[in-house]
């Protein structure tokens, strides 16, 4: 399966799309791209484009897109609302498929690099590329815009670039390229034309300023249409999603009788988040991602249910991620669905009338438990990859107590996402238990499967846990985990050997 890269870049042209469309047509004439989005703002004056491809692909359609834009956008004559050092104003480099944050870091630098040495553009790497602690947030490497950076760099040892000439590209200005995950550009559009409120508003909701953690946000004038605008970058939407920034915002707007008029968001947008919005509104309970149709039409990435074929090529790649905890889940999902299966060519059975109000709340349990375990399947890659972007996080700034912290929790929720599914394994042992003692009697085979399955996921998933508990600092949680999945295992051995011996005697006996 091909290894695919998200790239972002973003060009300060919004105005003349004949410029922004031949930048497009460069970068979609490498072989492999194909091209996701293309988004012009005239009051911002920039594009923001959207495409994918294979890494080798998309570093050299950035390249050619970047050089396109030296030739065809002049910094010294652009006007526009947002903050921009560049004619490419920043690159970023997306991880998709089957390829690490590492990778794209690497690729980040090589790309800058030729940038730097091809175009004799100043380069700066910024987010998880950043050579330097303060280079990571975007904004301070900006800081100044294209005017400030012409004046400092060669001056100001804080503005040397990381590749590139040390002075400014006299039309084409500096571009930072980095690493980073997808993020959402929210606007919110405030029905005043008070820049200040817009400021005011921005500045208490950004994080930088104490307001919500993954929120980037800046004040802008719409003076063509006479509103102003909240501008932002979430940068997570799973640790602040949406609808909280909206709620802050609107809070805060109603503090300065100022009404929100409307959003938008420029770019594409992960499913997941909008869900997580529409799930909040409408208070569903029980939701799940499956049960949107274009999920189960289009199979989502990584949703087990969508393709298994998909998640059992992810598995074989050469990615931490899905590992063995994901894996050790799905096979209790399997396991639950088997039982459940089992319940379900047992009722209506007048054979097994006696039993079928029994099972048929079993095969409720059984469900739950495929649900549950399926979700813990995703749960458990993405708590891993917690834990290695906090890694990460920490070695650009080692002494920052706000990180250590982060490190430590990140191991906690490795640790306790392994711990859940064996506390869900043991449920779907008993499970196996019960539908070996009266389920159908041509489906006991199944049962012995539902159980052997059940007792993989059990053991699997214990050792995430011992191999997790030594990043655990404080003692008494790491000795209340390790009993609790001691206690576990020592419950689920017994289930499994109770399962397996009356599979066998009903098979063996006939």
């Amino acid at each position: 399966m091909a290894r695919l890269i998200e790239c972002v870049p973003n060009f300060s042209e919004g105005a003349n799309a004949s410029i922004v469309d031949s930048i497009v047509s460069e970068m979609t004439s490498v072989q492999g791209i194909k091209l996701l989005d293309k988004e012009m703002d005239a009051s911002h004056n920039r594009a923001v484009i959207s495409f994918l491809g294979e890494p080798e692909s998309v570093v050299e359609a950035a390249f050619r897109g970047a050089k396109r834009a030296s030739e065809l956008i002049d910094l010294t004559k652009h006007k526009g609302e947002h903050p921009r050092m560049g004619a490419t104003d920043v690159i970023p480099l997306v991880p998709l498929r089957d390829i690490t944050m590492e990778d794209c870091v690497e690729l980040a630098k090589s790309l800058g690099r030729r940038i730097g040495e091809e175009l004799a553009i100043p380069v700066y790497l910024y987010e998880a590329a950043a050579t330097r602690p303060e280079r990571e947030n975007l904004a301070q490497v900006r800081s100044g815009e294209f005017e400030g950076l012409r004046d400092a760099i060669g001056k100001d040892p804080s503005k040397k670039p990381d590749f590139g000439p040390e002075r400014i590209h006299a039309t084409a200005g500096a571009t930072a390229v980095g690493a980073r995950m997808p993020l959402v550009a929210f606007n919110v559009n405030l029905g005043s034309s008070n820049i200040s409120v817009a400021r005011k508003i921005a500045r208490a909701i950004r994080f930088s300023h104490g307001g919500l953690r993954y929120v980037k946000a800046l004040g802008f004038e719409l003076k063509d249409i006479g509103l102003t605008q909240i501008s932002m970058n979430l940068v997570n939407t799973q640790g602040t999603p949406m609808q909280r920034v909206f709620a802050l915002i609107k809070s805060e707007a109603e503090r300065y009788g100022v009404p929100i008029v409307g959003s938008e968001i420029v770019g594409l947008v992960p499913m997941n988040s909008l869900v997580d919005v529409a799930e909040h509104h409408l208070r569903l309970e029980g939701f799940e991602r499956d049960q949107i149709l274009e999920t189960r039409l289009l199979g989502e990435k990584g949703s087990v249910e969508s393709s298994l074929a998909q998640y059992v090529e992810e598995v074989g790649a050469a990615t931490a991620v899905p590992g063995g905890g994901s894996v050790s889940a799905l096979a209790g999902a399997l396991a639950g669905a088997l039982s459940g299966m089992v319940c379900g060519l047992t009722i209506g059975k007048k054979k097994y009338s006696a039993v079928w109000q029994e099972l048929e709340e079993l095969r409720k349990a059984c469900e739950g438990s495929r649900k549950k375990l399926v979700r813990l399947t995703e749960e458990d890659s993405r708590a891993y990859e917690l834990v290695l972007k906090s890694r990460r996080a920490l070695r650009v700034r080692p002494q920052e107590k706000a990180r250590k912290d982060a490190v430590k929790a990140a191991a906690v929720k490795a640790t306790e996402v392994p711990l859940e599914v064996c506390r869900e394994s043991v449920k779907v042992l008993q499970q196996s238990k019960i539908v070996a003692e009266k389920g159908n009697v041509n489906s006991v085979s199944d049962a012995g499967v539902s159980a052997c399955m059940g007792h993989a996921a059990l053991v699997g998933a214990s050792l995430n846990v011992y191999i997790n508990l030594s990043s655990i600092e404080a003692e008494t949680e790491r000795n209340s985990m390790r009993r609790e999945t001691e206690a576990l295992r020592g419950t689920g051995e017994k289930l499994f050997r109770e399962v397996k011996d009356l599979v066998e005697s009903k098979l063996l006996s006939g």
